[in-house]
């Protein structure tokens, strides 16, 4: 098994793909729009998927966090809010939005649950600042570690009930980053001791399963390199001083905060010490590349990925009424 995840192209497999992954063994796909149809075709893919890797466990990854972040949506599933719509309740009524949380989690696993998706690229728990990027300020569930950090457990363990693993991101935080990481390389000048705001969601949250690096240069901890590249992040504060010890795996690797070909960054990021990276734009040629670079999963990778997937349950509930149940309490704001 290689220690990475990879996209795919469109609603099914190719003969290309289907041969280039079973020679692979990829740890793991994720899902886009471009992959998505409605219902059956979803579980179709996912069922081939699994057959394909001869893993009953095969951690099949999609961003559906609600808002502007969502692959799966209206007219065949329904749309769901984004973070602020929680922090927005939480600063009136903190255990209602708690609650409402922990509701549109498990409406959100058991609807990614059915069609045979095993994990959700959220909750993100970087602690919004007043000039944070907008592509996280429209997600986040605010600016208070606290809050971020409770509204944060309540969509893990939402997530967990419908039959899901959460991945919590973006770690060590990305709330300081005023650009783009899609598209530049953001560097956060603030000192050590400022940045300890930014840790204390993601040490409340230490014990989930999986988490995702953040693409930005802390100048406090590795003035040369982006946390997902650099060794003293992952080791000294992702490992050490918030302590997590789940499956860790990159932000999209394709991002242009990211310089070099997809196979160095690739080996840049597991040499790092990231468990597993995250590649999600179904190039052949750069799938060809980065399988080249890498060689197998650790295995301490390989440990983390059984114990994440080990934790998924039995989908318990029903989507409607739990999003009924969000949305009642959401109406309290």
């Amino acid at each position: 098994m290689k220690p990475v995840i990879f996209g795919i192209a469109g609603p099914s497999l190719t003969p290309d793909e289907r041969a280039f992954f079973a020679d692979v063994e990829p740890a793991g796909y994720i899902l886009f729009r471009r992959n998505i149809v409605d219902r059956a075709q979803v579980r179709a893919l996912t069922d081939s998927l699994r057959t394909l890797s001869g893993r009953a466990d095969l951690p099949i990854l999609i961003d559906q966090e609600g808002g502007r972040v969502a692959r799966m949506g209206p007219p065949e599933w329904p749309a769901f809010p984004a973070g602020p719509a929680f922090a927005a309740l939480y600063q009136r009524a903190p255990m209602s939005a708690i609650q409402a949380m922990r509701a549109n989690g498990q409406a959100l696993g058991l609807m990614l649950a059915e069609v045979g998706i095993t994990v959700d690229c959220a909750p993100i728990v970087d602690v919004a600042q007043p000039d944070t990027t907008e592509a996280i300020a429209c997600r986040a569930y605010g600016s208070d570690p606290m809050q971020v950090a409770a509204l944060g457990r309540a969509m893990l363990e939402g997530l967990a009930a419908g039959g899901v693993v959460g991945v919590v991101k973006h770690m060590p935080g990305h709330g300081r980053a005023v650009v783009d990481s899609h598209h530049l390389l953001p560097t956060v000048t603030a000192s050590a001791e400022e940045l300890a705001v930014d840790l204390e969601p993601f040490r409340t949250l230490a014990h989930a399963t999986m988490g995702m690096t953040s693409h930005i240069v802390f100048e406090a901890w590795d003035r040369e390199r982006p946390a997902t590249l650099s060794p003293t992040v992952i080791a000294d504060v992702i490992r050490g001083a918030i302590g997590f010890d789940g499956l860790l795996m990159t932000d999209d690797i394709d991002m242009k905060a990211l310089s070099g070909t997809a196979g160095e960054k690739a080996a840049g990021a597991i040499a790092a010490g990231c468990d597993l990276v995250l590649d999600c734009w179904a190039r052949m040629d750069e799938m060809m590349d980065i399988a080249a670079r890498l060689g197998p999963i650790a295995a301490s990778a390989r440990a983390r990925l059984d114990r994440a997937m080990a934790s998924v349950g039995a989908p318990q509930g029903d989507v409607d009424e739990q999003i009924a149940r969000r949305d009642a309490f959401l109406a309290l704001a």
